[in-house]
């Protein structure tokens, strides 16, 4: 039984303001919430109107409203033991905090909607959009690789409820993470992302499935294509895959509003009409929150550049460098898991204890545990598919925990979730398997892309400043592949010798020696 299920005043109005939200018409849903809200007198009713209510505002970028809203549909759900309604509630809450400029409620507010929505025991539709916006706070924080973590549960979610995968395509996670990379100066990276960004949209046009996407998501491949021109890459026009016809997309999105007007500016600098694009940026009102703050300041630097104007272009240059090091990933990351660790973490002991045997769901690091990790791993052979799995094991966390207590290791272990999380493909499945091992899960896979998995697992790994973190106690990790081979009765020996197997090539991987 779904979340809606158990509403039992006013469905329709509820169920129609959330698809007009997904369709980027927000003014139209907050007029038939403020209408609910004015009638009914269910608590369920009430609730869900609150937390939808915020949605529109924030969709609509009303700040000035955040506040108040954010106390009305907490007020709302707080009553309520629906663990869906508190994710999605906390989730939201983070969003309007993040454009408020409040980064410890932010951050609050993130690690409490994870929690939330974690321990959703019948996850529906409504628990696969909770995820969604959860994936979009983290995204507009730089927290990239929670971002693609949440937004990969919640696009399972939705397919298991109904949803097209293409609902969920969120490119705008991946735009942002784009833009934070040429931020950085890694325009290269930006170029890559922002094509396989581009590959995505190509693959919904071949199959006919562009028509699912929703508005929002139209107007960020449009900004992509734009921003990729911009860095001197050819992009097709005229076609459903042109800028110009994508940034059109968006409805009243404020957020697709701010990409419209950076689009045009790239698309006056790939035309060759730099001084027009740097005349734009002079005149353009947007959110700092959209793209991050350095975003206009980088596009002024490349149309300078190609006005030959060098001297302006290196300083702007510099602005947009300066503005990117203030949403530093890793000192946040470091922030995030120290605060994930302290909020209520005797109270999450005691949830773990208290489902265990029965949850599927990691409480530390929020990963699928081992129980969800078999259910998944028998649907996915059961249905035919290749699958290879892999076992993941930390080298040098007993010293962490002797050196620096288990406090520490349990930060270790929610870094290493969300690294892992980062690299994977899309539709990759990641768990935490037991104590520091982890395992993946790559369907449709052969041990050459299991191969480039581990190489791009153990390169992210080695690249954290474990030092930050947990002075003089490196951190590894070693992994090992197998095919899983086998179905109907032999499935469960199948995965088993699967299991023997990759265990014994990680522990092959620990005695292999390591470049230095």
């Amino acid at each position: 039984m779904g979340w809606l299920d158990r509403v039992e005043d006013q469905v329709d109005a509820l169920t129609q303001s959330r698809a007009l939200q997904e369709a980027s018409r927000s003014a139209e849903a907050y007029t038939v919430l403020e209408q609910v809200l004015r009638t009914t007198t269910d608590p369920r009713t009430r609730a869900d109107a609150m937390v939808q209510r915020l949605s529109a505002l924030i969709n609509l970028g009303r700040t000035a409203e955040f506040t108040r809203a954010i106390e009305e549909a907490s007020a709302a759900v707080r009553d309520l033991a629906e663990p869906y309604l508190h994710g999605h509630v906390n989730a939201l809450a983070a969003l309007a905090a993040h454009h408020q400029g409040a980064l410890d409620r932010c951050v609050t507010h993130l690690v409490k909607a994870a929690r939330a929505l974690g321990a959703v025991e019948d996850p529906d539709r409504d628990t696969a959009w909770g995820w969604h916006d959860l994936a979009m706070a983290y995204s507009y924080l730089s927290f990239h690789g929670y971002a693609l973590g949440a937004i990969e549960r919640a696009r399972q979610l939705g397919m298991a409820a109904g949803i097209p995968e293409e609902t969920f395509a969120a490119p705008g996670i991946r735009l942002r993470n784009a833009v934070a990379l040429d931020h950085n100066g890694d325009s290269d990276g930006c170029l890559r992302v922002l094509r396989d960004v581009a590959s995505d949209l190509a693959r919904f046009l071949r199959g006919g499935r562009a028509g699912q996407l929703r508005p929002s998501s139209l107007a960020a491949y449009g900004y992509a294509a734009a921003r990729r021109a911009a860095l001197g890459d050819e992009i097709e026009h005229g076609s459903d895959a042109d800028p110009t016809r994508l940034l059109a997309h968006g409805g009243d999105s404020a957020r697709a509003r701010d990409m419209r007007e950076l689009g045009h500016v790239c698309l006056a600098v790939a035309a060759g009409r730099p001084i027009e694009a740097v005349a734009r940026l002079d005149t353009v009102r947007v959110s700092s929150e959209t793209l991050g703050a350095a975003e206009p300041a980088r596009l002024r630097s490349i149309a300078l550049s190609r006005a030959g104007d060098h001297a302006l272009a290196h300083r702007a240059d510099r602005l947009a460098f300066r503005l990117a090091a203030q949403r530093n990933d890793r000192l946040r990351d470091v922030y995030i898991d120290g605060i994930a660790a302290r909020i209520d973490h005797e109270e999450m002991r005691r949830e773990a204890a208290r489902y265990e045997g029965e949850a599927l769901t990691d409480p530390l690091t929020g990963l699928p545990n081992r129980r969800r990790l078999e259910r998944y791993i028998a649907s996915v052979v059961a249905r035919g598919e290749q699958v290879v799995i892999g076992v993941c094991d930390l080298d040098g966390f007993k010293a962490v925990n002797t050196r620096h207590g288990h406090h520490s290791g349990d930060l270790v272990l929610q870094r290493i979730a969300g690294v892992i999380n980062r690299v994977m493909r899309r539709g990759d499945f990641v768990a935490r398997y037991g104590g520091d091992e982890f395992v993946v899960v790559l369907p449709g896979a052969g041990m050459s892309e299991a191969a480039e998995v581990a190489r791009r697992v153990g390169a992210a790994v080695a690249s954290e400043d474990w030092e930050a973190l947990v002075p003089g106690t490196p951190v590894g990790v070693s992994i090992g592949f197998a095919e899983v081979s086998g179905t109907g009765p032999e499935l469960r020996d199948a995965l088993s010798t699967a299991f023997e197997i990759a265990d014994r090539e990680m522990l092959r991987a620990k005695t292999r020696p390591r470049a230095s």
